[in-house]
């Protein structure tokens, strides 16, 4: 568990994994319910898969659920021309350069989700700044233990949003095509960011 001013972060796995004799699948079940996000209902998919850990982020006031991110590692391919020379250099300590189409080729961290609590107005106890710097504090947090320097995200294709990632350091490198929930294709926006 990691506290971090008027937030705690709470690894799911606390819940899931049996050694916790105060939590477990109930209790996990008992805190999602609270948990709505309208916005994109994409966010209120939690899965106990192992392919990503979802962090959940309490009040520290009151331990209401204000909202969660989740992270996992993925191979990205970069085509890094619009990048500047230093991001160059940063993402060639840590990927293998392609020279046929000059793209880099690497495993980077990827914030997988990032979700606030639409109920009873939780999220207007957290800002999205807040919530980005939780994840990229616990990112850091495995850089430490693990390295690694790359951290990525999707997000719609929506101004507000590139302008918000943007202001936070993060560049766009490429886009793709996904489907969500309702199986309807829409544009993702792949941005990275170097760690410090």
């Amino acid at each position: 568990m990691q506290e971090v001013s008027k937030y705690t972060v709470f690894n799911i796995r606390e819940y899931l994994n049996g050694n916790n004799e105060e939590l477990g699948e109930d209790d996990l079940r008992q805190v999602l319910s609270e948990f709505s996000c309208e916005k994109n209902p994409d966010v209120e998919r939690f899965a106990k898969k192992q392919q990503s850990v979802t962090y959940l982020v309490f009040s520290t006031e009151d331990a209401e659920l204000v909202g969660y991110f989740a992270i996992t590692i993925k191979p990205i391919t970069v085509n890094a021309e619009s990048f500047s020379n230093t991001i160059k250099k940063k993402l060639a300590r840590v990927s293998e350069l392609n020279e046929q189409n000059h793209t880099y080729n690497m495993a980077a961290y990827l914030i997988a989700q990032l979700g606030k609590n639409y109920n009873n107005g939780a999220n207007d106890r957290i800002t999205g700044e807040e919530l980005l710097g939780l994840a990229i504090k616990q990112l850091q947090q495995l850089q430490y233990l693990a390295g690694g320097m790359v951290v990525f995200l999707e997000t719609l294709n929506e101004e507000k949003l590139l302008s918000f990632y943007q202001g936070k350091g993060f560049q766009q490198f490429d886009s793709r095509l996904s489907e969500s929930a309702s199986h309807e294709p829409h544009e993702l926006i792949q941005l990275l960011k170097i760690l410090k």
